[in-house]
């Protein structure tokens, strides 16, 4: 049995970097990929601008290790990514008791698509290429 996702689309965010007290590091990302959208028989249509209809999903990815620093240095909002890993689900109490449930992409590889959108330093490094 295999547990694998891959994922291509935008950053929505800048990543969010951080590390553990065991001194691990760890960098979530949140990638938006788009499919077609589709009316109640299940046909496409089109925008008001006449462009094919899309609907944005918004994936959790978290990223650890090497990998972290690397995504959390080079990685920016609006850049293209394709990640592969593995679906994680969730489950936690709230403050207030309730059971809340989660779902997110542990990443095992993420590529470098294009640089990012330019906001910051990340976005002029040509020497980041995709990282295992």
């Amino acid at each position: 049995m295999t547990n694998i996702a891959i994922l291509t689309g935008r950053l929505a965010r800048d990543p969010e970097a951080r590390t553990t007290q065991s001194a691990t590091n760890v960098t979530g990302i949140t990638v938006v990929t788009d499919r077609p959208a589709r009316d109640k028989d299940g046909n496409t249509y089109k925008d008001e601008n006449g462009y094919t209809a899309k609907e944005s999903e918004f994936h959790r990815v978290t990223c650890f290790n090497g990998l972290a620093k690397t995504v959390g240095q080079y990685c920016s909002k609006g850049q293209l990514v394709s990640v592969q890993g593995r679906i994680h689900y969730t489950q936690w109490e709230d403050k207030d008791g309730v059971t809340r449930y989660g779902t997110e992409i542990l990443a095992d590889k993420v590529d470098f698509l294009s640089r990012g959108n330019g906001s910051g330093e990340n976005a002029d490094n040509k020497d980041a290429p995709g990282i295992d």
